[in-house]
């Protein structure tokens, strides 16, 4: 019985290894570096001439580099770059000089020095539709589909980048939903069972293809004349997905909460784009477009190529009659929180974000010294996120001399800023249960109040504080910001931004006026 059930996932397996085998490819390419994380560190430090960093601080708050908790000494460099002042001194009073002159600016010293430029050579990506079908989420019937992007590499086959996206949507809304894409592992909610008769006739297939393979099994199969190799999934409600949903701001997953509100949800898949690694930058789409070679100072690093792949899954998404794609948000937490307002910053035809506990590199100024530093970012471990030249606010010892947060021409304050007048949720926890101090929350409320003088200047709302960051108190938790464009949140739950779900549909949905009762209900 056993030996039979390892044949079945030996010849599955099998099949689709061949079906991954690629034709054989001709012509003249180089082939692709294999640097390992520290090869690409050294190559990038070497290109800038930096012979060392400052290491990062520990998180282990008993080792003796641990991380500095001291408001005292947590703001070395207090002034932040006026977002309302152009470069040459004169002050930005119109909506006409933020986006003609202040704005580029800013896109450009971020693009420059913080993450990285989008190359003019990226390949097109064609999306395939794998599956559609019908299922339930709780008691929603929903349309799922399963999607893959296609990108379009003739011009170096050595490399293949498939975008792997899935796509939910609510069966019971009337006219097109508006959709929250996440950054995460795509999977199918709750994938259809085969009927009985259909299931009957995979049975028999597959007892005549395990008879054909083996005498020894064809004679056990021969012995157990009614045996089924495969049976249906139990699922926990006659509907195949979750039962009775609780309270949306416990425990109820935010796809479910998306759902129950008329919203439909994607899940993107960061590493089908851009692994999450130093030794994958000569892999993924930046290693398609350098033709499997190092990247240069100025090259994008991974959290703007995850911020082009939510892009593209965007293009798709404005081709599917079930979504309203001109309200489009993005969503994710930690990294890809940093990534999530990255998305929302560079790529315009994003309505709203959802920026869960972003810390450095996301919303938290770079300017603090408090948990994560510049440092923990221009080490070996999470430098990938970055464009090269961050490396050089870490350096020691250079051939430009020392480096240090003071010296970068932006903020996290700008990229918030980038994203006005768009809705901009910013939410976090609490480090009691597990948000941990690390996220410096007090540096990312800070950059929230100063990014907010753009917002007003576009007519949009912001906190509705003063935007003086160096005074401005955060607000204790479970307090909710949201009368604005530009909305913050920190629950009393951890490192996710599901107790923030409930508060996020309610206050976008009330910026955008979406009623999905009034539209044909549920």
């Amino acid at each position: 019985m056993k030996r039979s059930i390892f044949l079945i996932f030996a010849f599955v397996a099998t099949t689709l290894l061949r079906a991954q085998v690629p034709a054989t490819i001709t012509g003249n390419y180089p082939s692709p570096l294999q640097f390992t994380t520290q090869q690409d560190h050294r190559n990038m430090m070497d290109q800038l001439g930096i012979k060392s960093l400052r290491p990062g601080p520990s998180g282990n708050e008993s080792a003796p580099n641990h991380a500095n908790y001291d408001e005292t000494i947590a703001t070395p460099y207090p002034d932040l770059p006026d977002l309302l002042t152009l470069k040459n001194g004169k002050k930005v009073n119109t909506t006409e000089m933020w986006w003609k002159l202040r704005r580029p600016e800013i896109v450009e010293d971020m693009e420059r020095e913080v993450y990285g430029r989008l190359p003019e050579n990226i390949p097109a990506v064609k999306w395939t539709v794998d599956i559609s079908e019908r299922e339930f989420v709780g008691f929603t019937p929903v349309t799922a589909k399963k999607l893959t992007g296609h990108v379009d590499n003739s011009s170096y086959p050595l490399i293949d980048v498939k975008i792997s996206m899935v796509l939910v949507t609510p069966a019971n809304v009337k006219g097109p939903v508006p959709v929250l894409m996440m950054f995460g592992r795509p999977a199918l909610p709750a994938p259809a069972q085969p009927n009985g008769e259909d299931l009957e006739a995979i049975n028999r297939a597959l007892r005549k293809m395990l008879s054909a393979s083996d005498p020894e099994i064809k004679a056990l199969l021969e012995k157990y004349p009614a045996y089924t190799p495969l049976t249906r999934a139990a699922t926990s409600s006659p509907f195949g997905g979750a039962g009775r949903q609780s309270d949306p701001n416990a425990d109820t997953p935010s796809t479910q909460q998306l759902l129950a509100a008329g919203w439909g949800y994607a899940t993107i898949d960061p590493s089908s784009v851009q692994a999450d690694n130093g030794a994958g930058l000569t892999r993924g789409i930046i290693g398609l477009v350098n033709k499997g070679q190092p990247r240069k100072p100025d090259d994008w690093g991974s959290l703007r190529a995850w911020a082009w792949g939510a892009a593209r899954g965007l293009d798709y998404l404005e081709t599917d009659p079930a979504v309203d794609a001109k309200h489009v948000g993005i969503e994710g937490v930690s990294r890809y929180g940093k990534a999530a307002l990255v998305t929302l910053a560079f790529e315009e035809r994003f309505a709203l974000a959802l920026v869960g506990s972003s810390g450095k590199g996301g919303a938290t100024l770079h300017r603090r010294n408090f948990g994560e530093a510049v440092e923990s970012l221009t080490g070996s471990g999470e430098y990938h996120w970055m464009a090269g030249n961050y490396l050089k606010y870490g350096a020691a010892e250079s051939k430009s001399g020392p480096g240090n947060a003071g010296q970068l021409p932006v903020d996290s304050h700008s990229l918030i800023a980038m994203c006005a007048p768009r809705l901009t949720f910013i939410s976090y926890g609490i480090p009691e249960k597990g948000d941990a101090k690390w996220l410096d929350q007090k540096g990312s409320y800070m950059a929230t109040v100063a990014a907010g003088a753009v917002f007003k200047l576009l007519g949009a709302k912001d906190l509705g504080v003063s935007n003086d960051y160096k005074n401005e108190v955060m607000p204790p938790y479970n307090t909710g910001m949201l009368e604005g464009d530009l909305a913050w949140r920190q629950h009393d739950g951890g490192h996710t931004d599901t107790p923030n779900m409930k508060y996020f549909i309610e206050w976008a949905n009330r910026k955008i006026n979406y009623n999905p009762v009034s539209q044909g209900g549920r």
